[in-house]
């Protein structure tokens, strides 16, 4: 190819990490990259229309845009111990959640199927009207009484309790102990326009970039930091440490039966279209 490809991720720790080596020209022989920064929550909405060569989005929007992309079997994050949580301004049971007011980051969220997943299970009646904010917004609303509760993504599992809020419930510890799965979160996807040959060259950059990380992890730190948002190196250490794992590097086994089990059980409750048998299929 002989122009950059078009990517867009997020500023967090994870995703700066994974990518630096690859953003920096340390990739030996892998595609020229040309980045642009966006939460996920506005990636999700980039790829519904098609505006970049390779993204990463929230697992959760892959239904409605796998016609134009395919899954990249790495770059992403999956893992255990690292779910979304939902917080209160006091502990209490998740019954009392029924008909309250809940801000979430997205709709097209990895976190706010697993939430509705949840809700169904453990809210009787269900919650009430569901509110959307970025994500730095929601512990603010939470604490001033905006709203009854809050999904929380990210680093925000590591900082609540600066806001005195509560954890109501861990969305991942609730997939993890009724599936026995990790917890899909976010993907790596690219325009199968590319052809076979790009797609892989993506892959195969991917890993290596992923593994230039693991090998150097103080060569990613300055653009780690850089894009981090103010966030205390250590969070932006423990992000790192909970996001890129195993399933980064290879989704494998297990890590497809993740993202399988996510989207069959949320179309099974309506909240997404049904997948085809081959939808994840990498070319």
């Amino acid at each position: 190819m002989n122009r950059p490809l078009n990517i867009a991720f997020s500023p967090c720790p994870n995703d700066t990490f994974v990518f630096d080596a690859w953003a920096h020209g340390r990739v030996p022989g892998a595609p020229e990259l040309s980045v642009t920064f966006a939460d996920i929550d506005l990636t999700n909405g980039m790829a519904e229309r098609g505006e970049f060569d390779v993204l990463k989005v929230s697992y959760a929007v892959l239904p409605w845009v796998l016609d134009e992309y395919t899954l990249l079997p790495c770059g992403g994050a999956l893992g255990r111990g690292c779910g979304p949580l939902v917080l209160t301004r006091e502990a209490g049971p998740a019954a009392g959640l029924a008909g309250k007011t809940v801000a979430v980051p997205s709709e097209r969220s990895t976190a706010y199927l697993l939430f509705r997943l949840w809700a169904a299970a453990e809210v009787p009646g269900g919650v009430g009207e569901i509110v959307v904010l970025p994500f730095h917004e929601i512990m603010p609303a939470v604490r001033d009484g905006k709203v009854d509760a809050g999904l929380v993504i990210h680093e925000a599992r590591f900082t609540y309790q600066d806001y005195g809020l509560s954890c109501l419930a861990d969305m991942g510890e609730h997939w993890e102990d009724t599936t026995g799965l990790p917890i899909p979160l976010g993907a790596i996807i690219a325009k199968r326009s590319l052809g076979a040959d790009t797609l892989r060259a993506l892959a195969d950059a991917t890993r290596a970039s992923v593994r230039m990380a693991w090998d150097d992890p103080d060569a990613s730190r300055p653009y780690v930091l850089r894009h981090a948002q103010e966030m205390d190196p250590a969070v932006a250490d423990q992000h790192i440490g909970l996001y890129v794992n195993e399933f980064t590097a290879d989704l494998g086994e297990h890590g497809y039966a993740a993202v399988r089990g996510l989207l069959t059980r949320a179309a099974a409750e309506g909240l997404v279209p049904p997948l085809g048998p081959d939808a994840l299929t990498f070319v």
